[in-house]
């Protein structure tokens, strides 16, 4: 195994993560496009809580990003998970476990309720990540949003990530 360094976003990064993102996500099966816009646009928002990043060399080899959801009942330090990047030629390494165990620790520390994540519920079950029929997700298959409570806590109702996420391919910094 190849040794790398997990850490925080710096202002110099986000190009390369951009260019990281949109590697990534090339020809994804699921993918939007719109990936790397949706970053950039947290960040410009303000709203990209956690942003880690995986290096090996100087190379940027991975990012996370993480930014708070609203849920309809009030409950409040709830974040989403995503988008997840691994550059393609470190794909199934342990990269992306990596960053996100890394990131959830780090939310758990900071006193956040919980997390959900739009994906694989046979990738992210491996996070302790589960279908929770008191959350919903509208637009998305019920079995694809799943929920990871910290504080025991079980919110209910529609979450809504931040308008971040309707980023056209053109938005930027």
């Amino acid at each position: 195994m190849i040794a790398y360094a997990l850490r925080s976003e710096t202002p110099a990064d986000p190009p390369a993560i951009r260019a990281l993102i949109t590697q990534a996500f090339a020809g994804a099966e699921h993918s939007s496009g719109t990936e790397a816009a949706i970053v950039d646009a947290l960040r410009a928002r303000g709203e990209l809580i956690l942003s880690l990043l995986a290096e090996q060399d100087g190379r940027l080899i991975g990012h996370v990003a993480f930014s708070p959801v609203a849920i309809d009942d009030g409950t409040s330090g709830w974040y989403g998970l995503g988008p997840v990047a691994v550059a393609p030629d470190r794909q199934g390494a342990g990269v992306g476990v990596a960053l996100i165990e890394a990131g959830l620790a780090r939310l758990r520390q900071a006193g956040a309720g919980g997390c959900v994540v739009l994906g694989d519920p046979g990738y992210y079950a491996r996070f302790g990540f589960a279908h929770d029929a008191t959350l919903r997700y509208e637009g998305a298959p019920a079995e694809y949003f799943m929920a990871l409570t910290f504080d025991g806590g079980r919110p209910q109702g529609a979450v809504s990530y931040s308008v971040a996420f309707e980023a056209s391919d053109t938005a930027r910094d």
